[in-house]
Formats: C-alpha cells, structure tokens, sequence
C-alpha cells in the first residue's frame, strides 16, 4: 500500500463547499456547523441540493442524481479548496457509481472532509484520485458546534497539520502490544464491508494500519462484518489495527471480547478507544498517510502532516 498525494492545508478565506451525498438534517444543525467554520476565517457555502429529502425515501437528502451532480460541481468548482460531507446517515454508496471520477481528476486535487457514511466516498476517493482525505467530523453533526476537542483538533489538521501528527486519548489503551508502520485506511467498518468486490473498494487492506469503528452495531453483528472481512482475504497483511468509539453497540467489554477474538490471531498490534468515530470528543485523522502504531505507548503518529 503506497501513501497517497496530500491536498494542500486551508488558509484564511478559501471557500469550501458542503454537500449532502448521505442522509438528510436539520437545517439549524448545519446553520451552526458552519458558523464555526466562517470563524475560522473560512467561506463556506451550501450546494443547491444539500437540503432535498428523497421524494420516496426520507433516508435520503435528495436523489441519488442530485446528490452525485452536488458532488461534483462542488468540487470541479475552481474557487473551492475542499469539500465537505454536511452529516452521515445512509446513501453515498448509492451515488458513487453516478459520480464523472474522471471530470474530477481533471479538476485536480481537492480536500474532502467526512466519517461514518462517508467511508464510501472515503474509499472511492483513494481509488478513483488518489488522495488523502481526512475522517473527521461533519458541520451538520450534532457534535461538530458542541464539544471544543472535536473542534480545536479540526481546526487544527486543516490549517496546521504538522501540530497534531501524534494522535492519542485518555481513553486509548494497548489491546495487543506491537510496533507498526503502514499507511492509514479505514472508517465505519460496517461500510468498509458493505463496499467490499465494488469498483470503489480498495482491494486490500495488506500494508495499512487499519482505522475502524461504528454506530448501532451489536456484538453480533459485529462479529458478522469482522468474519466477512477475514473471509475475504481483505485482512491479510494488515500491518497494524487502531480503533476508535463503538456508541450504542452495547456493553464495551461484549465488543471487545469480539474484537479480540476475530483480529487478535492476527497478531499484530491493537491499540483500542483511540478517540475518533461518533463518540465526543472525536479526533480528526488523515486516509492515506505513512504512520506508525505504538501499542504500548498508546499512539498513532503520522509521518507527515495530514495535509502538504
């Protein structure tokens, strides 16, 4: 697995533009996402189907077509500098296939912003561009405009990533020992074996020290996604796994007990809770960059800044 081509950092004044590819959302929600980012000396501006409901399904912020052309035009747009998911849910697998990845090389690289849902996009940006990309939390998630630690550590991969190349968490701690070196992949778990034998799929997670993490997931379930994975070969040669938040997949020590059993005979390192995913405060971490794993130390520390 190769490193990625970084998009530059943010700057004072560049616009960014925010598209809803998933599921619908409160409109005061992202309303205040974005005042925080227009305090950051950013210009942030909404596609024209950002706040479309899908006619049929109330899942969805609009068709999947809007949803694609939003997408886009958002980032053929020559003034814009990043793109960002306003909020997870459901449905950018059902876009990324409508998506002209060809027209968006062409427009040369650009940042995109997003988790949970967005592990698609996530994946079919790594494919299709070849670009890092940063898993980090959404203007219009309820989190985003509410806790300081998600915002400052934000704030800072966009404008100053070199600052936050060390990754840790009160509540990280060494699952299985080891040293790791690889390049970062990962997101909603779920998603990643959703996604698996698609042409936006990476076929393999062989080199990489692995990020994952969900919502909603019982331990069953989990275990389920977990196996599919294994059984699929797609966790050969996984140089190294770091985990973040489980919210509301049941009892922690269930989860763990699962985790243990389906990636401990892996035998590489393990370093859990590292703070990332739905929980708060949820780091922002970069797609795509040579890092090395600690275990025992209880870090992740990127070899470059998320951002050139």
């Amino acid at each position: 697995m190769r490193p990625l081509t970084r998009p530059r950092r943010l700057r004072a004044g560049d616009r960014v533009a925010i598209v809803a590819p998933s599921g619908p959302f409160p409109r005061e929600n992202l309303d205040a996402g974005m005042d925080v980012l227009r305090g950051w000396d950013l210009d942030p501006f909404v596609l024209d189907h950002a706040y479309d409901v899908h006619p049929r399904f109330g899942y969805l912020a609009g068709t999947d077509e809007a949803r694609a052309r939003d997408f886009e035009a958002a980032w053929c747009d020559p003034d814009v500098t990043a793109v960002f998911s306003a909020r997870g849910g459901y449905g950018a697998q059902r876009m990324t296939d409508l998506v002209d990845w060809a027209r968006l090389r062409a427009a040369g690289p650009k940042l995109y912003l997003g988790f949970s849902d967005a592990t698609a996009l996530h994946d079919a940006i790594a494919v299709h561009l070849g670009l890092v990309s940063l898993h980090g939390p959404m203007p219009a998630w309820t989190t985003f405009d509410k806790d300081a630690v998600t915002q400052e550590h934000l704030r800072q991969t966009l404008f100053e990533p070199e600052a936050v190349r060390t990754v840790t968490s009160p509540t990280a701690r060494c699952l299985v020992p080891g040293r790791a070196r690889g390049v970062t992949l990962g997101g909603c778990v779920s998603l990643i074996a959703a996604g698996l034998g698609t042409a936006d799929a990476r076929p393999s997670a062989a080199g990489g020290i692995l990020l994952i993490e969900d919502i909603d997931e019982e331990d069953y379930r989990l275990d389920r996604i977990l196996t599919q994975l294994l059984r699929s070969g797609w966790l050969e040669g996984v140089a190294g796994v770091a985990l973040g938040s489980w919210r509301d997949c049941g009892p922690y020590d269930r989860i763990r007990d699962v985790i243990l059993d389906r990636l401990g005979p892996l035998q590489v390192p393990i370093l859990e809770e590292l703070g990332f995913g739905h929980g708060s405060p949820a780091l922002t971490l970069p797609l795509g960059v040579p890092a090395e794993l600690d275990a025992d130390a209880r870090t992740l520390r990127f070899e470059v800044p998320a951002l050139a």
